[in-house]
């Protein structure tokens, strides 16, 4: 990471709060210490996006997927590729990181693996007939906001994460599936 840790009582409380949850301090959440309370409220807004939506999770880790890996973010992409595979299994996960047509989705699930790469790639060049796609996949209007400010979310994550040089954690990449890790070619090294 680009920045130092952070040495103050709040950021010494969130790392040990991590530590407790997970058995390591996450790369990516020492950058984050610098603003717990910003971190804190990435997740409840993880939470709420997720908590209230009728999108599956196999379709919210679908749209993580298609989302990170259209940015190049690699700690993300091994992640929510580790979370797709449980949800479908590797070789899914696999295409869908590496950004080709991925045999077994649905045809909903194909259309927010399509918008996603629309929204990070070029969200002004967004079209009504790109909106209908959605619908004709069997999406309603409000799972199209919910996928589409959830993405957006992912994005601004990312870009966090990315910008200040958090490198996915050598015990993520060692969780995902191999067929995972071949895909994620992109973006910071594990360490």
């Amino acid at each position: 990471m680009f920045l130092k840790e952070p040495s103050t009582p709040e950021a010494a409380e969130f790392l040990a709060k991590e530590l407790a949850q997970s058995g390591y301090v996450m790369n990516l959440e020492r950058a984050w210490a610098w603003r717990p309370d910003v971190a804190e409220a990435f997740v409840e807004l993880r939470k709420r996006l997720i908590g209230n939506s009728s999108l599956s999770p196999r379709e919210v880790a679908l749209l993580v997927c298609a989302s990170v890996s259209a940015l190049g973010d690699s700690y993300c992409s091994l992640a929510w590729g580790a979370k797709l595979a449980k949800l479908g299994d590797a070789a899914l996960a696999a295409k869908v990181l590496s950004g080709g047509n991925a045999p077994g989705l649905s045809a909903r699930e194909e259309a927010l693996r399509r918008w996603a790469g629309q929204v990070v790639a070029d969200p002004n060049a967004t079209r009504s007939a790109d909106v209908d796609a959605l619908r004709a996949a069997g999406l309603s209007d409000k799972e199209i906001f919910e996928a589409t400010a959830f993405i957006a979310f992912r994005v601004a994550f990312s870009t966090v994460n990315d910008a200040l040089g958090a490198s996915p954690d050598a015990q993520l990449a060692a969780e995902a599936p191999a067929e995972v890790r071949s895909a994620v070619t992109y973006g910071r090294h594990a360490r």
